[in-house]
């Protein structure tokens, strides 16, 4: 009988934790939003390229660099507004596909992002560049859906440390490959 009681209180203890992540997780914010930036000693023309043209980001995306099983495909103008790319992978850049939609010659690059897999979120990744005598800032930044998957990671997981680090290496990736 006592094994009972206490079997009854450890389920009831677990339902209650439960209950309080999926609580705490819906009452996240619909949006996300990461921002990263860097300085880089290199022209914005040259920066801007490796960013406007998916065919670069190869030599500095992160989920290019480190998912050896990601492959991509690509439509539209090779740069620029219109540039689309769709990937699939068998690991953690799962699946989607990202288009160009505005592109400011050396100053601004904005890219819709659509994954599907490992689940549906939508995104826009902006990326900055503001040159400053030798040097170029260059902030990257990403709004988007905060899909209750994620919302669900975020209450156990810092999501602004996790996707930030993201950002931050695809950024020294960045800053390498237009150093050289």
């Amino acid at each position: 009988m006592m094994i009972l009681k206490i079997a009854f209180i450890s389920a009831a203890i677990v339902i209650v934790l439960v209950a309080a992540v999926l609580i705490a997780a819906a009452r996240k914010p619909d949006t996300v939003r990461i921002e990263r930036s860097i300085e880089i000693q290199a022209a914005p023309e040259k920066i801007f390229a490796l960013i406007d043209d998916f065919h670069n980001w190869s030599q500095w995306a992160p989920q290019d660099r480190e998912d050896r099983t990601m492959q991509r495909t690509f439509s539209g103008p090779s740069s620029g507004v219109g540039a689309e790319s769709a990937w699939t992978s068998k690991g953690r850049a799962g699946t989607g596909q990202m288009a160009i939609v505005e592109s400011v010659p050396a100053k601004r690059i904005v890219i819709d992002v659509h994954f599907v897999k490992p689940f549906v979120a939508h995104n826009v990744n902006t990326f900055t560049l503001e040159p400053d005598g030798a040097s170029t800032k260059v902030t990257w930044s990403m709004q988007g859906t905060n899909v209750y998957m994620l919302k669900l990671m975020s209450v156990l997981v810092d999501m602004d440390h996790m996707m930030g680090e993201h950002f931050e290496s695809g950024l020294r990736d960045l800053k390498a490959a237009a150093e050289k």
